[in-house]
């Protein structure tokens, strides 16, 4: 046989596809990452100012004018309620001037991104120190000792979204991308959930228990836990029965290269390229590590939102994976399949019936 021959046989026009899908993947991989994160800067950034009389407005003018638009300042009442709003996640730090003296105070929240706490600290800095005055930082929510950067969260939920894809890949390709019918796909469902449980628990206990990196709620960080997990596997299983084991790639698109760089991870949402701002809250990662930080720092608040995403997704898993096996099985009663080796048993005439 020639090689070009050989060549036709080994490679199939399907596994041609694939991997120049496979291609497409990793060039968006480099795209979407170096992208979001080769050139992080704030922009527009929440940020309170408090300051008596006229001060307030214009602090806040001057700060409004900082080249790049790197904040958005607004006037707060006193300093109770820019530690309120930002342990309500509504601002991401706040300046505490005072005109009788030479020294401001700077409030920020590493929990949330000790990246973005660092270059709050260094804008202050500057703004300060052309006027000849210094700025004290106080840390309202600070990141564990154990937790390098911030990032614990990021990367317990990146393990649970990994968990998930995974876990419901490995059942497409044990028992085939698509289930035949209403019941399988149920159990699919079931198993995703029990997997979901088991592994949300198990990433809560080693983020916090065991490793220590993260403080708060280890029980809601378990349920944070099987929620994303769940989502994850379900959003997989429904793009497998929409497309086959093409939906192991589309959920590695949605979730890993959409989702994790903008997720606000490393750099904080208001760091990243305005793509990936915006579609960082509506994908698992970014509304996950959303959570996990709140429950971790913030009290559990400003939480609501973040895990309808969540639950959103996992419900869209469940009702297009059942609506399409139902579909499936609806179209296949009225066939013949002519695929497989098993035909039934003879009959009493000595044909084979089809079962």
């Amino acid at each position: 046989m020639r090689f070009a021959d050989e060549l036709k046989s080994a490679v199939t026009p399907r596994a041609a596809l694939l991997v120049i899908g496979v291609l497409a993947l990793q060039l968006l991989f480099i795209a979407s990452y170096v992208g979001a994160l080769h050139n992080p800067k704030p922009r527009d950034v929440p940020f309170g100012v408090v300051a008596p009389g006229a001060a307030a407005e214009q602090t806040a003018d001057k700060l409004k004018k900082l080249p790049g638009d790197p904040l958005d300042p607004r006037v707060l009442k006193d300093e109770a309620a820019a530690r309120h709003q930002i342990m309500n996640r509504d601002i991401d730090g706040a300046l505490l001037v005072d005109p009788r003296g030479t020294t401001d105070t700077l409030l920020v929240a590493s929990g949330g991104g000790t990246a973005l706490s660092r270059t709050l600290t260094g804008l202050a800095t500057d703004v300060d120190a052309a006027e000849k005055r210094t700025v004290k930082t106080v840390d309202v929510a600070p990141a564990s000792d154990q937790d390098f950067n911030g990032l614990s969260s990021f990367y317990l939920v990146v393990g649970w979204c990994v968990g998930g894809y995974l876990c419901a890949s490995i059942l497409a390709i044990s028992a085939g991308s698509r289930a035949s019918n209403v019941p399988r796909a149920v159990i699919r469902l079931g198993t995703m959930a029990l997997y979901a449980i088991v592994g949300g628990l198990g990433g809560a206990v080693i983020a916090g228990p065991i490793l220590g990196a993260l403080p708060g709620s280890v029980l809601g960080l378990w349920g944070l836990g099987a929620l994303v997990i769940f989502g994850v596997g379900a959003i997989t299983l429904a793009l497998q029965a929409l497309t086959g084991i093409v939906g192991i790639g589309l959920a590695v698109l949605l979730v890993v290269i959409g989702g994790n760089p903008s997720a606000g991870g490393a750099f904080p949402r208001p760091m990243l390229p305005p793509f990936w701002e915006a579609i960082g809250p509506w994908l698992q990662p970014g509304a996950g590590t959303w959570v996990a930080r709140s429950i971790a720092y913030f009290d559990g608040n400003s939480i609501t939102r973040p895990l309808l995403v969540l639950a959103a997704w996992a419900v869209l898993g469940v009702v297009v994976t059942l609506a399409l096996s139902a579909r499936r099985k609806t179209h296949n009663s009225g066939t013949i399949d002519l695929s497989g080796t098993n035909y039934g048993s003879r009959n009493g005439s000595g044909s084979r019936r089809f079962e």
